[in-house]
């Protein structure tokens, strides 16, 4: 199963509507979305991912009640600050990561296979002990210069950070 992870998109639509279109045309059967979506405008470009998603929100998401409702009018799903996912035999955590101590937290438990985040916009894969850590970058590329996002194989755990 191939998951498509993306986080900070900052209300830049035009990079949203292609990171949209690369994940449908690649395919994945489930996307993660690591927060700061920002505005409650954006959540209806996602009514056109053809694949279920669930999204956490982060620091710069000041209208959440707005965010969740307008997502959920689009089929998607928004758990909050935090969600614990399991796909297959795979425990995955996904969160912003601006909450520093959560994260590291999270990552020291060795409970998940696998924590995604982003809050930092720099697109970054490790394994701290048997935990694969993911912060697939920023979609917005404001900060980076670089629109990511990440693909998780879930069977193999191999993760490839992907430019758009």
């Amino acid at each position: 199963m191939m998951i498509g992870i993306m986080s900070d998109t900052h209300d830049n639509l035009p990079m949203i509507k292609k990171a949209i279109e690369t994940l449908n045309n690649r395919n994945v059967a489930l996307v993660l979305h690591a927060g700061d979506i920002v505005s409650p405008f954006v959540p209806r470009l996602f009514a056109d991912l053809k694949a279920p998603m669930i999204i956490t929100l982060g620091n710069g998401d000041a209208e959440r009640e707005a965010l969740q409702k307008r997502f959920s009018d689009v089929g998607k799903n928004v758990k909050g600050l935090f969600s614990e996912i399991e796909v297959g035999r795979i425990r995955l955590a996904l969160t912003h990561g601006d909450e520093r101590e959560l994260l590291l937290s999270l990552i020291k438990s060795q409970y998940y296979h696998v924590v995604v985040h982003g809050h930092t916009h720099e697109a970054n894969t490790y394994v701290s002990g048997n935990t694969l850590v993911i912060n697939p970058g920023e979609i917005c590329g404001y900060l980076s210069g670089y629109s990511t996002m990440a693909l998780l194989d879930a069977e193999t755990r191999i993760t490839k950070v992907i430019q758009l």
